[in-house]
């Protein structure tokens, strides 16, 4: 007892214990060998042998930011995320496949180089798709589609996909948040769309859609998330749908596919138009590259073809945007008087934005 008594002692004058010195950061992860690889090589690599992964890059920053912005609403819903070839939520599924190329900058720059841009590749867009994408896996998670009111105002999930959608610019029964007015192209974008208004922080919805009659839609969803924010989903699967390690398709393949489907590899119609306007005469300081001259005129060019056609300017500048980057592939150059040039390429554009607008040329994603 005694010698207890001296050991209790010299604990208390020994003072509590250091605390144990911080562990030291695990090494970063060294690059996967084929970041280093050319393109060509590259395509050969099958998906699943990428092995990248949401964790520990910007995507998991982004969801975090997701997640943030669904706590603040009040819900207790989150969605579940893994890797695919594409953006997408699996009908049924509370849970979303993200793009392989957004989890490495490397797979970016070959998904630049196949596609022309980076769907969701900088923050914005990014948080704008898992808002869109966050639609889709709440009215699964709850099974929002088999309510009456959400029929009437939405319309039916069984209504076919198009393969493509002409869309109405100026109808203001929908709303406005990715592209191409995609709340158009199906009843279900159009509820995916309106919840990703309805979640984006100081998106002022009540304000910008006053009067509008996609604002019942809005308030719609406003009711029915307040209805369930603090309940537990009704379908609670983490089922993924072809995750990348399953996928055995070569890039080189994903890529053909998707540049089918969307088509990458067809000239543009206005071709033929632009080889007339411009030259493909050899570099010469004297005529300037035409998609350098047009992004000097950009801004003139595209009000005056705005005033033309009645469409808005944003209209006219997605049009536009794919016309420059045309030029720029086919190495075209200023050849005549600007004044002249800049007059000929204004009626060309009006005509491409009209004919864009009628022919159902917005494909919907697979």
């Amino acid at each position: 007892m005694a010698a207890a008594a001296d050991v209790s002692a010299e604990a208390v004058t020994e003072g509590p214990a250091a605390p144990p010195p911080p562990r030291p950061a695990p090494p970063p992860e060294p690059p996967p060998e084929w970041a280093a690889w050319d393109d060509e090589r590259l395509l050969d690599l099958r998906l699943c042998d990428l092995a990248v992964r949401i964790e520990g890059g910007d995507l998991e920053d982004r969801i975090g930011e997701l997640y943030r912005e669904l706590e603040a609403r009040g819900l207790v819903f989150r969605p579940h995320f893994w890797l695919s070839d594409e953006w997408f939520c699996p009908d049924g599924v509370p849970g979303i496949a993200i793009p392989f190329y957004l989890a490495h900058p490397r797979l970016a720059r070959l998904e630049m180089a196949q596609m022309r841009e980076v769907e969701g590749g900088n923050r914005e867009w990014c948080l704008k798709i898992l808002r869109h994408e966050t639609g889709h896996a709440i009215e699964n998670a709850y099974r929002l589609r088999r309510r009456p009111r959400r029929r009437e105002l939405f319309g039916r999930t069984s209504e076919p996909y198009p393969d493509a959608y002409s869309p109405r610019p100026y109808s203001k029964s929908f709303v406005r948040h990715l592209d191409a007015w995609y709340a158009q192209s199906h009843p279900d974008e159009d509820f995916a769309e309106t919840f990703a208004v309805w979640l984006t922080p100081g998106a002022d919805w009540r304000r910008r859609y006053a009067r509008w009659p996609a604002l019942r839609k809005l308030e719609y969803v406003d009711k029915v998330m307040g209805q369930i924010a603090a309940r537990a989903p009704r379908e609670t699967s983490r089922h993924r749908t072809e995750p990348l390690s399953s996928l055995r398709k070569t890039l080189r393949a994903h890529y053909a596919q998707r540049r089918g489907h969307y088509g990458v590899d067809h000239p543009p119609s206005y071709d033929r138009e632009l080889l007339r306007l411009f030259s493909r005469a050899p570099e010469d300081a004297r005529q300037p590259a035409a998609w350098r001259w047009l992004s000097r005129v950009r801004k003139r060019v595209r009000a005056r073809v705005s005033r033309w056609t009645g469409q808005r300017q944003y209209v006219v500048d997605g049009v536009l945007k794919g016309m420059l980057a045309r030029c720029n592939e086919l190495r075209l150059r200023l050849a005549g008087p600007e004044e002249e040039a800049e007059r000929e390429f204004s009626v060309l554009l009006a005509v491409e934005v009209m004919n864009q607008l009628h022919s159902g040329g917005h494909r919907v994603a697979l």
